[in-house]
C-alpha cells in the first residue's frame, strides 16, 4: 500500500470482496490500518531496555473486517493462501508455518484479562515477505485492534503494545522488546518518536522547519528466512549474559540482567570483565544508547546530515559490534552509504534477512534505487528476482479507519 489514494482504492476492494464472501451487512465493515515502521537509531537495544528512535511508514497492512454472529474467527488474505478459521473457545497451539498463527496469539492475548464474545471475519492485504520493517508486529497490532473494536474494548496504547509483546514472546517464541508495537502505535507522520522501552513512555519530536526533507529508501535484499529461524534469539542471550557479569561486578546480582540496568560508568570500569560475544554486544548496546542521544540532539537542531551519519555508524556497529547480517545485507548496506544523495543508512529488522533503509535527498531517490539495485543485482543475481525497493513517507501510527 502507498499513498491516501491507493489506500482508499484497496479498502474499497476489500469492502468489496468482504461482503461478497461473508454475506455481511457493508454498513458493519470497518478497517484498520497499521504501518510498517524503520528504527533509525537504537538499533538492537530494545529487548535490553534501551531509548530507541522510530518512524511510521506510508506503507503497511490494511484490514477489512465486520462483527461476526458466531463465537468464531474466519480470516482470508490478499496475499497468503487458504483461509485461517478457528472459535474464539477453541484456539489452539502454534501451527509451524501457518499465517494464522498471529490471529490466535492475539486472541489469547486478549483472553488474559478480557472476555470475548463477538466474532469476525476479515480480509487482509499487505505483508513483506522479506521482512526488515515488522509487519509481523504491524499484523498483531491489526488483529488486536480488530478484535477490541467488534467486541466493544477500549484499551491504551501502552497496553497494545504489551499485548502485541506477548504475541512474539510468549506464544510464537521471539525474544524481542517493544520497539515494533510502540512504533506502529504511538508514532505520527513528520515526526521522530523517541520511545524508553525501561519506561514504555514517548516522546514525539517535529522535524524541524528548516531541516532539509527526505524521505525514506527502503531496498529489499531478497533474502527470506524466517526471524525465528535465526541468530536471532541467541544474540539476546548474549546480551543476557553480558548484562550478568557486569552486574555481578557492580554489586547488584540481583537485578534483572538487562544491560539497561547497568550504568554507562559501571559498563567502563568493568568491561574488562567481558569477553568474546558478550563484550561485542555490550558494546553496541552502550554506544548505541550514546547514538541515540546524539541523534536526538542533531534532529532537534535540524542537522539531517550528522542525523545520517550516526545512523550509518549504528549500521556499522550492527555489523562489528552485534556480529548481524548476512553478507548480501553488509553489502547492500555498503552500496547504500556510499551514494550520492543518501544521507544515512543500516540494515532494518536483525540484519540476518530483509532490507536496509536509508534517507535519502527525495530528488535523488529514483536515481539511487536504480543504481544501487543494479550494482547488488550484479553481486547477487540469484536473489535478484526479489530484490526491490520502495521511496516512502513518514505516517500516522495504527488506528481503526472508515
Amino acid at each position: 500500500m502507498t499513498d491516501s489514494t491507493q489506500i482508499r482504492t484497496l479498502q474499497d476492494e476489500l469492502v468489496a470482496e468482504l461482503v461478497a464472501r461473508y454475506a455481511v451487512p457493508r454498513s458493519e465493515v470497518r478497517a484498520v490500518l497499521a504501518p510498517y515502521r524503520v528504527c533509525p537509531l537504537g538499533a538492537h537495544i530494545d529487548h535490553q531496555l534501551g531509548r530507541v528512535t522510530a518512524m511510521a511508514l506510508d506503507r503497511g497492512v490494511l484490514l477489512c473486517y465486520a462483527p461476526w454472529p458466531e463465537p468464531e474467527l474466519r480470516l482470508s488474505s490478499r496475499d497468503l493462501p487458504g483461509e485461517v478459521r478457528f472459535r474464539l473457545d477453541s484456539v489452539g497451539a502454534v501451527v509451524p508455518g501457518d499465517w494464522g498463527n498471529y490471529l490466535r496469539g492475539a486472541v489469547l492475548a486478549l483472553q488474559q484479562r478480557y472476555s470475548l464474545r463477538t466474532g469476525m471475519v476479515g480480509i487482509t492485504a499487505g505483508s513483506v515477505p522479506e521482512g526488515g520493517l515488522s509487519s509481523s508486529a504491524a499484523v498483531g497490532v491489526a488483529y488486536l485492534l480488530a478484535l477490541e473494536d467488534v467486541n466493544g474494548l477500549s484499551i491504551s496504547a501502552v497496553e497494545n503494545i504489551l499485548l502485541d509483546q506477548y504475541i512474539e514472546n510468549n506464544y510464537l517464541g521471539l525474544h524481542n522488546g517493544v520497539l515494533d508495537q510502540s512504533a506502529i502505535l504511538l508514532s505520527r507522520a513528520g515526526h521522530l518518536t523517541v520511545i524508553d522501552c525501561a519506561a514504555l513512555e514517548h516522546q514525539l519530536i517535529a522535524k524541524p522547519a528548516d531541516m532539509p526533507q527526505f524521505a525514506v529508501l527502503i531496498v529489499f535484499s531478497g533474502l527470506r528466512q524466517a526471524l525465528v529461524s535465526t541468530d536471532y534469539n541467541r544474540r539476546v542471550a548474549e546480551c543476557t549474559e553480558a548484562a550478568r557479569v557486569l552486574l555481578a561486578a557492580a554489586g547488584r546480582p540481583y537485578q534483572p540482567p538487562l544491560l539497561r540496568n547497568v550504568a554507562p560508568q559501571e559498563y567502563l570500569a568493568y568491561r574488562h570483565l567481558l569477553g568474546g560475544a558478550a563484550a561485542r554486544r555490550a558494546e553496541h548496546f552502550f554506544s548505541e544508547m550514546e547514538r541515540v542521544e546524539q541523534g536526538i540532539q542533531a534532529w532537534q537542531r535540524g542537522n539531517l546530515g550528522r542525523f545520517g551519519q550516526l545512523v550509518s555508524a549504528s549500521g556499522r556497529s550492527s555489523i562489528d559490534n552485534y556480529q548481524c547480517g548476512a553478507p548480501p545485507l553488509v553489502d547492500l548496506y555498503k552500496l547504500l552509504v556510499g551514494s550520492d544523495g543518501v544521507f544515512g543508512a543500516r540494515f532494518s529488522g536483525a540484519g540476518f534477512r530483509g532490507c536496509c533503509l536509508a534517507l535519502v535527498d527525495p530528488p535523488a531517490a529514483q536515481t539511487v534505487v536504480q543504481q544501487v539495485l543494479d550494482q547488488y543485482r550484479k553481486l547477487y543475481p540469484e536473489l535478484a528476482p526479489h530484490a526491490h525497493a520502495m521511496v516512502c513517507a513518514t505516517a500516522d501510527g495504527a488506528a481503526v479507519v472508515k
